[in-house]
């Protein structure tokens, strides 16, 4: 099996890595020479085997546009496209009509692992055809978690379905890791009868409602920096929140706890928030997003 790999940054470069630890011939571009296997995508194509499969694993929006255009440009009729970036599933239509113009086949997965993907795999929600699903099924056996493959993957629906599912899948994401930081905040608040907030959390992993891998996740970065000192309560969205509001609102599907998140987020680029760090922590450790460090830290 082969596959061409466009984009080596974070999770692009751990995904090249797990495909090739299952045998799987991998060429990787990037636009950094030092992570790159070729120097152009055009050489990329000519390094594949055709009918080729390529997936594309670059920031949403205009980038993803850019190496989609360019994709159309060096392959051929037959060759099968994926977009494994967090696009938003309307942008999947106008690609899929954009190299269904040239004869190219296209899917959508929406990635769920982060940085810790080439570990413990990815959790894959994708959309096309059944005949493109089934062609690029190796792909996604070796990149998803071991044991059943429902558990891990899933073929969501056509062209666009992936992507949705993963746009919702991160809108509970932000409404979970509001959760447990709002926690954090009231524990962190009473001190003076909380003596071990972090064994507070730790114990909770196990027997208990709320455990969960995040859940985990904070409870490392609590033992890295107990009060999360060495970070300020900073925190970005990458898109998937808002988009799942506006998709509420077309819809008319009350979701007032992922709506909250989103507005936290806003008032924690306003002011100091001891609840925005432990949702700054806990993108960092997911998915290796940048944090502010704090002028105390």
């Amino acid at each position: 099996m082969q596959i061409g790999l466009v984009g080596l940054g974070r999770m692009g470069n751990n995904m090249r890595a797990r495909l090739r630890k299952a045998d799987i011939d991998v060429v990787g571009y990037d636009t950094n020479p030092d992570v790159s296997d070729v120097a152009t995508l055009a050489d990329l194509a000519a390094a594949l085997t055709g009918p080729r499969i390529v997936w594309v694993m670059v920031p949403a929006g205009k980038i993803t546009d850019a190496v989609i255009t360019d994709l159309a440009g060096v392959l051929s009729p037959g060759d099968l496209v994926i977009d494994g970036g967090n696009s938003k599933f309307s942008d999947d239509f106008l690609h899929e009509a954009q190299l269904a113009e040239k004869g190219i086949e296209y899917a959508d997965a929406g990635v769920s692992g982060g940085v810790w993907g080439q570990q413990n795999g990815y959790g894959l929600m994708v959309g096309g055809s059944d005949e493109n699903i089934a062609r690029a099924m190796p792909i996604f056996d070796a990149l998803r978690p071991e044991g059943p493959r429902e558990e891990g993957f899933v073929h969501v629906g056509p062209v666009g379905a992936g992507h949705y599912a993963k746009m919702v899948h991160n809108g509970i994401e932000y409404a979970l890791m509001q959760g447990y930081a709002e926690g954090y905040e009231l524990l962190a608040a009473r001190s003076d009868l909380v003596k071990d907030l972090p064994a507070t959390f730790k114990a909770w992993q196990r027997g208990t409602v709320v455990r969960s891998w995040l859940l985990e996740l904070l409870v490392l970065a609590l033992e890295q920096d107990p009060g999360f000192e060495k970070i300020e309560g900073y925190v970005a969205d990458s898109g998937e929140g808002r988009w799942t509001i506006e998709e509420a609102i077309e819809h008319a599907v009350p979701m007032p706890a992922i709506s909250a998140s989103i507005f936290a987020r806003f008032v924690s680029r306003q002011e100091e928030s001891p609840a925005m760090r432990a949702v700054a922590a806990l993108r960092q450790q997911f998915g290796g997003h940048a944090v502010k460090p704090s002028a105390d830290g």
